[in-house]
């Protein structure tokens, strides 16, 4: 999946830009010569996406007026939105039994209610192109379970029913959209996992990573975002037009068991 996935300059929409997943796919569309619009609460993502050629908008995506205003912005700037790319996310572990409401509805908002209202303001810009690439970045998590994730876990299963859904609606308007389901990925929300998950299971922190990230994978490693970015890629291409409504697991085998 290189350049050659890319016939035709895009307009995308990528959150969750600041850092990880997000910031490696900014990267890459700007290279394959998207317009891009990177969207974080993080000022600081500022820097990293003028860096890489994008433009940025600073957005709390857990207030709904944010998330209009945002494909707003790529509308204003750029004159629609070809591509988007639902990335954003937080984690937070705590057994369901303490696990804080307040944090449930921030994961829910975040994860799930962003994610289809970014979806409902793309689609008209989509319909009228008669082309548009949704890309969701779910989870293994997507598709199995862990201890300790309640939220998170349960968000990521909700995304996948945003996808098919969407699949089914936008297939004869040229719109697809697919769902990406990464295994640990090396990136500062997995490196802030590590110590909640070493309390939650009372091992140490190299034994989180050993004994629970990598313990289902056969390829022993985390993934690098650059990976997950260049299957995003892909799905967002002129290329993957016959593809839809389905999750890809990029899981280092995970769930070959």
């Amino acid at each position: 999946m290189t350049s050659s996935s890319v016939s035709t300059p895009r307009v995308a929409l990528v959150t969750g830009t600041s850092s990880g997943i997000g910031a490696a796919v900014v990267k890459h569309f700007c290279e394959l010569g998207h317009q891009v619009l990177a969207v974080d609460f993080n000022p600081a993502g500022k820097a990293i996406a003028e860096q890489a050629g994008a433009a940025f908008f600073e957005a709390d995506l857990t207030d709904p007026d944010a998330c209009r205003a945002a494909v707003a912005d790529a509308v204003k700037r750029f004159g629609g939105v070809d591509i988007l790319v639902n990335n954003a996310g937080i984690q937070h572990v705590a057994s369901i039994e303490t696990f804080p409401e307040e944090k449930w509805r921030q994961i829910m908002d975040l994860m799930l209610t962003a994610p289809f209202l970014l979806t409902q303001a793309a689609w008209p810009h989509m319909r009228e192109k008669g082309w548009g690439r949704i890309v969701n970045v779910a989870s293994i998590h997507a598709q199995v379970a862990s201890p300790g994730k309640a939220a998170y876990i349960i968000a990521k299963h909700g995304m996948i029913g945003l996808t098919k859904t969407a699949a089914l609606e936008g297939g004869e308007q040229g719109i697809t959209a697919n769902a990406v389901c990464p295994a640990y990925v090396k990136t500062p929300l997995v490196d802030n996992q590590i110590a909640d998950q070493a309390k939650l299971h009372g091992m140490d922190e190299q034994e989180v990573i050993e004994k629970v990230m990598l313990k289902e994978a056969a390829i022993k490693r985390l993934i690098e975002p650059e990976e997950v970015a260049q299957l995003v890629a892909y799905l967002a291409s002129d290329a993957a037009g016959a593809v839809t409504g389905s999750s890809f697991n990029i899981d280092l085998g995970w769930t070959a068991h």
